[in-house]
């Protein structure tokens, strides 16, 4: 049986999602191919009219991330406190409590990084952050400056939903959130 293009381009797009979702939630390793076909419905071997191989999906779920990601940046940006903006949403407990339509790095940073298959999409995704966040920020040392903020944001994001007490989860947010405000946001 034959299904139209368009059928074709949604069952991709399902696909994304759901493994969007679990690469975020769950992580890379975590996800196999076949309990992800499953969910959708579809058969194991169906991945494959979409995507020569899991290393490809990953990488294209990443591109996709990092876009929505960068959204969230530019929304920021167009606020009145733009930093305060993006430290609040990126350090609130909804972003904590929902990794599965957050961003992708605290999920997937370390996995990606103990593979030893270093990617491009990785490389550009976390430039295009950094370019995105240092356009926020005053001063010759902008770059180094968002350097820093963003690995902040992302390993305060980690380590609060590495806890197991929910008030040790909050107060590393709060504090952070606190700490990175007074750093960069008071002239």
């Amino acid at each position: 049986m034959r299904y139209s293009q368009d059928h074709k381009a949604q069952t991709y797009q399902r696909i994304l999602r759901e493994a969007s979702a679990r690469f975020r939630r769950d992580g890379i390793a975590a996800t196999g191919l076949q309990p992800l076909m499953k969910a959708l419905g579809l058969t194991h071997g169906g991945f494959y009219a979409h995507f020569a191989s899991k290393q490809a999906l990953v990488e294209t779920v990443l591109r996709e991330a990092t876009a929505e990601m960068d959204t969230m940046v530019a929304e920021a940006a167009a606020n009145p406190t733009p930093l305060e903006a993006l430290i609040d949403r990126y350090l609130s407990e909804g972003h904590r409590d929902h990794p599965e339509r957050g961003c992708p790095f605290p999920t997937l940073a370390a996995e990606l990084g103990q593979r030893g298959e270093p990617s491009e999409i990785v490389d550009e995704a976390i430039e295009g952050r950094l370019a995105l966040i240092a356009k926020l920020l005053q001063g010759e040392d902008a770059e180094a400056r968002a350097t820093v903020l963003w690995s902040s944001l992302v390993g305060a994001l980690v380590l609060a939903r590495s806890v197991k007490d929910p008030a040790l989860s909050t107060r590393i947010l709060e504090d952070t959130k606190r700490s990175l405000k007074a750093s960069y946001t008071q002239g």
